[in-house]
């Protein structure tokens, strides 16, 4: 059993807290815009133990759906699944009992947010097969890693208002900028199977692309959440953002696996400065 469970946490990328940070700052943020402030212990604790429960459960997703293309992909060729060491229906399971775990935490909220759940969910399950089909796919998962967003808004105030749509929209450029510097990772084993990633489609233009994407993102997040709270520590998060862009795309400019995986796994931080930013605007305003 010790074993079996070894095997589900390395499924789950247990050892990575780096993926399901990357939806928790941004549903953090947009959980203190919707609240004023504080959100409250309840929320707080549903929407990051969900949060994990479900980029988890993502990953079992993903990785089933990902088994025949990840064996040829160095980085992947080991996954549990892609090595025969879970099997496709264990691996279903494990991701079905999150997922329900994770709507457990969704019921002791509010309707609107349960109704909203499964529209998060249906992008979740959509992601993965829309590798094969849509050029620019890490758009969808901007929209899957966004999804918080909304919901946090429908948690604190019963309706999702304009204004978490547009952080939506900006927080899904985000997802844009670092997802394509992980798909710059595999490349060249993408291009050999024949997988649709933004790195591939921007060709030569990636690094500007994803500069811009970072721009449009800080840039969007500034506009929209400048009159909300408290100036100067909003202000200073998004600047301490923008140095760790310029960071980010020195790391890149070269194209190489090692720097852009490393971009990659930084982004937690920058999210982590945003967040900083928006609460102790609230605290301080």
């Amino acid at each position: 059993m010790l074993d079996r469970l070894k095997l589900y946490l390395d499924l789950i990328r247990w050892n990575r807290p780096a993926g399901w940070l990357l939806l928790l700052w941004p549903t953090l943020a947009a959980l203190w815009v919707a609240a004023g402030g504080f959100p409250g212990w309840h929320l707080l604790g549903v929407f990051t133990l969900g949060t994990i429960l479900m980029r988890s459960a993502g990953c079992c997703i993903n990785d089933v759906a990902d088994r025949e293309f990840d064996k040829h992909v160095k980085r992947t060729a080991q996954r549990p699944i892609t090595s025969g060491k879970v099997g496709v229906k264990e691996a279903l399971a494990v991701g079905a009992v999150l997922a329900l775990a994770a709507f457990g935490l969704v019921l002791t909220t509010n309707a609107a947010t349960i109704a909203w759940s499964f529209a998060a969910l249906a992008v979740t399950l959509v992601y993965p097969y829309a590798k094969r089909f849509v050029s620019m796919p890490q758009a969808v998962l901007g929209v899957a890693f966004s999804f918080g967003i909304p919901m946090a808004f429908a948690a604190t105030l019963g309706e999702i208002p304009p204004l978490a749509w547009g952080l939506l929209l900006g927080n899904l450029f985000w997802v844009l900028a670092y997802d394509t510097e992980y798909a710059m990772v595999d490349r060249d084993d993408d291009l050999k199977i024949g997988m649709k990633t933004s790195a591939i489609t921007l060709g030569r233009w990636d690094v500007a692309a994803i500069t811009a994407f970072y721009l449009i993102y800080l840039a969007l997040w500034a506009v929209l959440l400048a009159p909300l709270a408290g100036a100067w520590p909003l202000w200073l998060g998004l600047i301490v953002a923008l140095g760790q862009v310029a960071w980010h795309i020195w790391l890149i400019k070269d194209r190489s696996r090692d720097g852009c995986f490393k971009a990659f796994r930084l982004n937690h931080w920058l999210g982590l400065s945003v967040f900083a930013g928006v609460a102790l605007s609230y605290i301080l305003a």
